[in-house]
This record gives structure tokens, C-alpha cells and sequence, in this order.
């Protein structure tokens, strides 16, 4: 499995916002046909032509700098208080073609000190695409297939992987 931005990319070609959840855990599975709630209380699938809009919240972005300094930190705070916590979560809102606005959560991907800006703001003009019809989730499933085993890419390829499926 590969992060990808705000995207886990296993290696059969599923593609989860934030995490894979694991067990029961909450997550969001992309698919072809749209998104599928995954987890206690939160079942459910819905088409990406049935979708107006997709929002985040409470995700943690650092800027690319401060990722350092903060990964440093909270490594130490990590060790301090005896590691094992849970990763962050952060909720991610569908709003339906009626108006009905769904609430979702996953778990960050990022090991620590949250995502950087930069893949953030791709990710989700990637995700607003996916919703909106102009991208297609086809190209994500098909580099996981062949690479995500290889595991996560520096900054810059993640980027730069997140700009052609954005552009199409």
C-alpha cells in the first residue's frame, strides 16, 4: 500500500480516503461508481452522479516546512506518552444532489505531523473532480495494481501523480 496525498492506494487497486480502515474501523472506499462508507454507523454507498459536493474537515495540513519540526515533535510526544494512540480523524461531508448533506469519517494516512498543503489542496481538487465527472478513479487503481506494493513515493512524486490524475 501506497499514501497518495489523502488517498491510500492498496495494491488491488482499492483506493481509500485516509487510511484503510481496518476490522470495524470508519474510512471511505472510492470506487468507479462513487463512494462507499465503510465502518460502524456509517455504511452506505453513494454514485458519483448522485453527489453535488465533497468538503473536508478537521484534516491536519502542515505547510511543507513545518512538517519537519512538527513530525520531530510529536514523534517525541508519541514516545512520551507510550505511542499506540490512534490516528487523527477527520470527517469528510457529501452532499447529495437533494441537498441532503451526508457525514463521513476517516483516518489520517500520514504518519505524523498531518498532510502537506500542497498534496492536501491536489487531493482535493482530485476528490471535487471525481464528483463533478471530470476525472476519472480508473488511473488510481490501475498504479496501485502495478506499484503501491513499492510503498509511498517522496513528496514531489506524490505531487506529481496527484497533477495527472487531477488533469486527467
Amino acid at each position: 500500500m501506497a499514501m497518495v496525498g489523502l488517498f491510500w492506494i492498496a495494491g488491488d487497486g482499492g483506493v481509500y480516503v485516509g487510511a484503510e480502515p481496518e476490522g470495524a474501523g470508519r474510512g471511505l472506499r472510492l470506487t468507479r461508481d462513487g463512494v462507499v462508507g465503510l465502518g460502524v454507523d456509517q455504511g452506505g454507498e453513494w454514485r458519483w452522479a448522485d453527489l453535488r459536493s465533497v468538503a473536508l474537515r478537521y484534516v491536519r495540513i502542515r505547510s511543507a516546512g513545518r512538517l519537519v519540526v512538527t513530525a520531530a515533535v510529536d514523534l517525541a510526544l508519541s514516545a512520551v506518552a507510550g505511542g499506540g494512540g490512534s490516528p487523527g480523524a477527520f470527517e469528510v461531508h457529501l452532499e447529495t444532489a437533494d441537498g441532503t448533506t451526508v457525514e463521513l469519517e476517516a483516518y489520517m494516512a500520514s504518519a505524523v505531523g498531518g498532510y502537506v498543503e500542497s498534496e492536501y489542496d491536489l487531493s482535493v481538487a482530485l476528490l471535487n473532480r471525481l464528483v463533478d465527472g471530470t476525472a476519472d478513479l480508473g488511473p488510481l487503481e490501475d498504479w496501485g495494481r502495478a506499484y503501491a506494493a513499492e510503498g509511498t513515493l517522496r513528496r514531489e512524486e506524490r505531487e506529481a501523480l496527484l497533477r495527472k490524475w487531477t488533469d486527467g
